[in-house]
């Protein structure tokens, strides 16, 4: 067996563990079985260490034979013919190299962890089944997004990703809040989705293709330079910043960041610690060779990731819950990575994302025990511990401490804006077609439509949302 092929194998090892996880927990159901606890638990160790040993073999061949670049071609999807042209076609492909094995293994690391703990924290839990078809989701759109060769298989995994996270931030839906927050995840991640669709599509446009070396050239990563011209690299450029924006929950649409963590505790580990909210610097990683193409879409990567930086660190000082101080220090490190590569960098940003994610998601496992040590360390001393050195003291003389106190308690006013400017006219256009389909079912159907069947305008409802 020669090199080329072994490593082809073990490239769909990686691939097909999650895979095959995800349709084994979407068949089970289906028979009419209900899998335990300890089945579940066994088949995610064997998909996760299976992936993971896969994953580890193809660095240690990369690294033996020097090897940087190994694709893993799966023919395509969709072949649009054009005359006189080569015409579009929507190729699957995936890439191993010096950026995509690492993220990948992390994901099998991270995901394995969370995975374990999952099954003791959601034990006897109604949920435990869907929590893990959710999860199963996730981690093959975790794995398809890491090793995608082109923007339209990057896509496949985007969208799981986020299919994944709005579920699960709703997993308890039992309770209003969590649905509606639910909701504010999915809008966010439609408006980074339609920005990350229109630059596929511009992408067809320039090159025929959504190969990633049509638009970052030949070279393997980070060698590669764009074969695009400046103006394309700015305007396909801004449009992944915009994607990378959503996902990543930066300026300005950090609003749902604190709320998506009203999901179980090991989701808002794995989501918003550690892997889905770095899946957008990771996608800024991945086209660094545009962002070089362009000094003006730098500049503007550079500002973003600032000021996100800025606004998590000051923002996550005022919080009042563990998680959603987690989650602006989150915020804090994705802004500087952003920073890093729009600088430039290549490794740095990388181990920066490996590392940052690790530690918080042990943070966020440790985060419900430590609520529970902290306050029996303060009912055994007789008196609340108090923080000192903060930001706030060292402002106790300037006069904009207030207003800065007020701004950050708010969250930078961001969840206004995104209710007004995205959410609302997004669910008063689903309602609208709602209420447009019933009337036509019932003319069709010769029935009045019963009002316990009509849904009161999203506006209505949300100014009772809390959290």
């Amino acid at each position: 067996m020669t090199q080329r092929e072994t490593l082809q194998i073990l490239g769909v090892t990686v691939i097909g563990s999650p895979s095959a996880l995800l349709a084994l927990f979407g068949i089970i159901p289906m028979l009419g079985y209900t899998p335990s606890e300890r089945l579940v638990a066994r088949c995610i160790q064997v998909s996760v260490v299976s992936g993971l040993v896969a994953a580890l073999a193809i660095l240690g061949v990369m690294l033996a034979t020097g090897t940087r670049h190994v694709p893993i071609e799966l023919g395509n999807w969709v072949v649009i013919p054009q005359e006189g042209q080569e015409g579009f076609h929507f190729h699957l492909k995936f890439v191993f190299d010096r950026l995509s094995v690492p993220f990948a293994i992390l994901s099998f690391v991270l995901c394995g962890t969370v995975g374990a703990f999952a099954r003791i924290y959601l034990h006897r839990e109604p949920g435990f089944c869907r929590f893990f078809v959710f999860y199963a989701v996730f981690l093959l759109g975790m794995i398809i997004s890491s090793l995608a060769g082109t923007i339209e298989t990057l896509f496949l995994g985007w969208e799981l990703v986020g299919l994944s996270s709005a579920l699960l931030v709703a997993f308890f839906h039992d309770r209003p809040a969590p649905v509606r927050n639910g909701q504010r995840v999915w809008v966010v991640y439609r408006i980074a989705d339609a920005a990350f669709l229109i630059a596929a599509l511009t992408l067809h446009h320039l090159t025929g293709a959504g190969d990633f070396d049509a638009m970052i050239g030949e070279g393997a990563w980070p060698a590669g330079v764009a074969s695009i011209s400046p103006h394309h690299a700015l305007t396909v450029g801004l449009l992944l910043l915009v994607a990378a924006a959503g996902k990543s929950g930066m300026v300005p649409f950090s609003g749902w960041l604190p709320r998506a963590m009203e999901g179980p505790t090991p989701s808002s580990a794995i989501f918003y610690g550690a892997l889905s909210i770095h899946l957008g610097a990771y996608l800024l990683l991945r086209v660094s060779p545009v962002l070089a193409a362009s000094l003006p879409l730098r500049i503007i990567v550079i500002a973003m990731g600032s000021l996100s930086a800025i606004f998590g660190a000051v923002a996550s000082r005022v919080q009042t819950d563990v998680k959603s101080a987690l989650a602006f220090a989150s915020l804090t490190q994705v802004g500087i990575i952003v920073v890093e590569i729009g600088c430039g960098l290549h490794y740095i940003p990388l181990i920066h994302m490996i590392g940052h994610a690790c530690l918080r998601t042990l943070q966020l496992i440790r985060a419900p025990s430590l609520l529970k040590d902290y306050q029996a360390l303060e009912d055994a001393i007789g008196s609340r511990l108090s923080k000192n050195g903060t930001i706030w003291e060292a402002m106790i003389h300037a006069p904009q401490r207030a207003w800065l106190y007020r701004f950050s308690l708010e969250r930078g006013y961001l969840d206004g804006f995104l209710d007004e400017l995205f959410l609302r006219p997004f669910m008063r256009a689903f309602h609208w077609s709602d209420g447009m389909e019933r009337r036509w079912t019932d003319f069709l159907s010769g029935e009045a439509s019963r009002e316990s069947d009509r849904v009161a305008p999203y506006g209505d409802s949300l100014e009772q949302d809390v959290g």
